[in-house]
This record gives structure tokens, sequence and C-alpha cells, in this order.
């Protein structure tokens, strides 16, 4: 019987994290190979020492993470450990063509990334959308113990979408401008702990245990809902960060986003019970069986027990995760703003015929040089947001303001907005633009109650406003954008330049990421086009 746990019990874990802090290392292999993985498809996809899905990583508070990276792909290649802040190290990121250029075909690099947060993270690839098509896995930083509640084993579960077809195949027919915009949209299928999610282990209880389920959405652009009928979840983390224990029904996942909850088992094996996953689009069509698709597993007390069929359906569920009812368990107070940005975003079609999104004005574009490169060479000049090139849509910052980020979505298009480096305060929701359904009740507006919950990626709706907070305390150059792989290609980002001045002083770039730009003829100097100064000649030209 494969167990969710996937890793320790509570004793298990408390006797390594006695020990001596470690350096825990991973020899990857990153290449091709061909998969079904929902049932219905066999196609190539992209995994890790010839396995999809590859072993989720582990790691304890403390811990050095070695990853030594073999690249056997025809194409560069990066990781990006999702959620973790890189504080001091900001080279190790993994943002393609942002913090490095990518590990070359049949070339090496080896990521440290140092595991002083604990938590549940995942790590994926950050180069070409590689992610979309397998490159991701787990990442769960254990603490010594727990600091909200405890509990007596730790479970992992994670959510994915499959599509039957390669991203690149798919961004080929969206951005192409001979194809009416939108295209047809896919239906990918849905897949639990690595395959389709009908075909699951078990998760196992014992009778009047606690059990704390670390639930992770790893995929690219759909939305997952997950609740155990029957029993109630008391979310105790999100993205990282320990919450004030708050009782729901179920979750509801975007892309990127994790939570912890601890689940007491009923008293008695009597019955077995299911749980529900759906995963859903609410920006596609809906078509039963397509979207949504849901997934029933099996919640086992006692093999071959009566199984207690509550629902079939997330319909009845009341109360389900929302970032501004819950409370951050540090208790940090509201942060007082001292910058403030107010993006909208979209889709527009320029008049090379071709579509594009858009957050801040522009689509995002890498330039030429990465814009740590640019960063960390160009002196007093890295101060100046004009230098990294207009596509790169660098905002400088100093080093400690409080900086709030108004993201107006007056579309009925759903977003996850990811920012590297930094966890948000999330502080208010409201009305953006005008409701699809003019007869539906108004959008109101919700605000936080008091210690604001904070997360790495957060949720903007449709025909919403969200309003989050975060403090530039860590210098580097971070890349914020939307977590939907689709939106992200097209445009939907921009990048952060965070106390360059400070950046210069504090860190050295490694030989090895030089080399490997020098390799592939990319330049390491300059500003985004690899010129002096204000020179940007080179560069792509903005859309128009």
């Amino acid at each position: 019987m494969f167990r969710l746990s996937l890793g320790f019990t509570l004793v298990a874990i408390e006797l390594v994290l006695l020990a001596q802090a470690a350096r825990v290392v991973h020899d990857w292999d990153i290449g091709y190979l061909t998969v079904n993985r929902d049932g219905y498809t066999t196609r190539r996809a992209i995994g890790v020492n010839g396995q999809l899905p590859f072993p989720p990583v582990y790691a304890t508070k403390g811990d050095t993470l070695v990853i030594n990276v073999h690249n056997s792909l025809d194409l560069p290649t990066s990781i990006h450990a999702h959620g973790i802040f890189q504080k001091g190290t900001n080279y190790m990121d993994g943002a393609g063509l942002i913090t490095q250029c990518g590990i070359p075909p049949g070339e090496n690099f080896t990521y440290e990334i140092n595991a002083d947060q604990a938590g549940t993270f995942w790590i994926h690839g950050h180069y070409s959308h590689q992610n979309v098509d397998g490159l991701r896995t787990p990442l769960v930083i254990y603490d010594i113990k727990p600091a909200v509640l405890e509990y007596d084993e730790d479970m992992l579960i994670f959510l994915e979408e499959w599509y039957p077809n390669e991203f690149n195949s798919r961004m080929a027919e969206i951005l192409n401008p001979l194809v009416p915009f939108p295209p047809p949209p896919s239906f990918p299928y849905g897949l639990i702990n690595g395959i389709n999610g009908n075909n699951t282990a078990p998760i196992t209880f014992v009778p009047g245990g606690k059990y704390r389920l670390r639930v992770i959405n790893m995929s690219s652009t759909e939305w997952f809902k997950f609740s155990l009928p029957g029993h109630q979840l008391q979310i105790i983390e999100a993205d990282g960060v320990d919450s004030v224990p708050h009782t729901v029904d179920g979750l509801d996942l975007g892309p990127g986003q994790r939570y912890s909850v601890v689940v007491t088992a009923h008293d008695t094996e009597q019955y077995n019970y299911q749980y529900n996953v759906t995963l859903y689009a609410n920006f596609i069509p809906f078509i039963p069986g397509m979207n949504p698709r849901y997934y029933l597993g099996l919640i086992e007390y006692k093999p071959g027990a009566p199984v207690k069929t509550l629902t079939q359906s997330d319909d009845f569920l009341t109360e389900w995760s929302d970032d501004v009812v819950l409370k951050a368990w540090d208790q940090q107070p509201l942060m007082p703003v001292d910058k403030t940005f107010n993006w909208t975003t979209g889709t527009t079609k320029y008049s090379n015929n071709l579509t594009y999104s858009i957050l801040d004005d522009i689509p995002f574009q890498p330039p030429l040089v990465p814009p740590l490169f640019s960063a960390m060479s160009m002196g007093d000049l890295a101060l100046n947001s004009t230098i990294y090139g207009p596509q790169t849509r660098a905002h400088v910052l100093r080093l400690n303001e409080v900086v709030e980020i108004v993201v107006n979505n007056p579309s009925s298009l759903y977003h996850t907005m990811h920012l590297h480096g930094h966890a948000f305060q999330v502080t208010e929701y409201g009305p953006s633009g005008t409701q699809a359904d003019p007869n539906a009740p108004p959008i109101p507006v919700r605000k936080f109650s008091e210690w604001p919950m904070r997360r790495d990626t957060f949720v903007v709706p449709a025909f919403h406003y969200t309003k989050v907070r975060f403090l530039a305390d860590n210098p580097g150059v971070w890349i914020f954008h939307c977590h939907m792989d689709v939106h992200f290609a097209m445009g939907l980002a921009v990048t952060f330049v965070e106390a360059p001045d400070v950046l210069q002083k504090q860190q050295t770039i490694p030989q090895g990421l030089f080399d490997m730009c020098h390799r592939q003829g990319v330049p390491t100097w300059g500003n985004g086009a690899g010129n002096a100064a204000f020179n940007l000649t080179g560069l792509p030209p903005i859309p128009s």
C-alpha cells in the first residue's frame, strides 16, 4: 500500500532534526521521456533520472540543499525553488534569463539552496516553461517542532493538470497570427501524486489520529478544490507561512499555491470515506466531464470497510480557504506603505497581429543580458530602471521600503501572481471593472481583519482587484509574474530590482553562471542590451 506521507512520522522527524544540519545532495539528470500519465495520452515529457513523477525533495530547516543538475535536453534548462526567498543568494533563484542563463544542453550546474524556511514549497523548471511538461516536484522543509498544532503523521498530496500536447505546441497555436485568438481551449486531466486522480492509492487513517496534509497545486493553468467530506480541515500554513488554525470545509488552490491542514480522524474504523478533488477553470466553457473534472479517492480506516459516501460534489460545502480570513501565526501587523504600484492586467492585439498579455503598460520580454548581471555590473547606473530595457519592466526599489501592489483584473480571466524572494501581506479584494452578469450581486470589498496572512502566490479573481504589500528587505532581482504559464509566456510579468547598490556589495555571482552565459554567446556586462549607459541598441522592438 502506497502511503501518501512519502516521508517521516513526527518522531522520526524530530530525531533527524536533533542531528547537525546537513548537506542534502541530489543528482538530477533532466531529460526527455515518453509517458502516459493520465491514462489516455502517450507523449513526450520532461523528467529527472528517467522518472516522472520524480521523488519529492525533503530537507530540514538549517540544511543546505544541493542539486547537481545535468541537462540532457536539447534546450537550456534551469530550476527554481518556489517560495524559497534565497536571501543572500539571489543567483541561485533559477529564474531563466532573469538571474541566470539556462544550463546549456549537455552541461552541468550545481544549485546550493539554504533551507532557512520551514514549510511546504515546490521545485520546478523556470526556463521555457518546462515545468508544464513535467519538470516539477514538491519540496518539504521540516521544522524541529510544529509551531501551530501537534499531529501524528505528515502526508503529502500534490496535484497537477496534464495536457495532451507539449507546452511549446500549445503556445505556437496561441501566438499564431493566422489563428483566431483565443484558440479553442484545452481540457487537461487531473493527477494526484503523479498519476490519474482516480487511481491514486488511499489515504490511510488510524482512528483518533491527527494528520498534517500538505496540499500543493503544481498545475500551470487550472485550479483545484480539495475536500474530505465527513472531516474538517484546520489550516495551519499557506505558502510556507504558519497561520492561526482556521477550520474550513475545503481548500481552493490556484496554480502555485500550497496549504497545510490538520485533520483529526474519527474514533471508529466502522467506515471508510471518500475525498474529493476537482480540477476546474472558470474562464473556459463548462462541459460536463471535461470542465470541471471530478476525482474521488479513498480515506481508508480499515481495508474492506463500507464506504460512507456523503457527497460526490463540493457544492454543499460552505466555507473554503480564504486569504483575508486567515491570520498570520506570528501576528505581524499591517505594514505602512512607502510606494504603490497600481497595475491592470490585459490582453492586447498589436500591429504585428500577435496577441500579448500586459500588467504594466507593455508585455514583458527578457532582455539580452539577464537583469541580475546588469544590476551587478552597472555601478550607480543600476539604480536607474531605464538601463534594464523597456520590456524588462524593471522597477528599482530602495532597501526596506514597503511596497503595495494593486492588481486590477477587469476581465473574465483569473490570475495567480507570484513574486520571487518574498511573501506578501494579502490585505484586500474588491470589484474591478464591470461584472459579466449585470444581475449578479455586486462584488463586495473584503479586507483582512487582523494580522494579515502572508503568502508568495495570490489570486486575482475575474472582475476583481487584489491589494498586497511586501517589504523590500532582500537585495536582488526578482520576477513578479502570473503563474498561469500561458499568461506569463504572453508577457504578464514585471521585474523588481531591489537595492542594487546593496546587492553589489553583499553578493558575488559564481563563476559558473558567467561561464554558462559566455558559452551561449550571452553578454554578462552592461545594460539590458549589453551596452554601456543608456545605449539600448540591439534590444527587440516594443510591440505597437
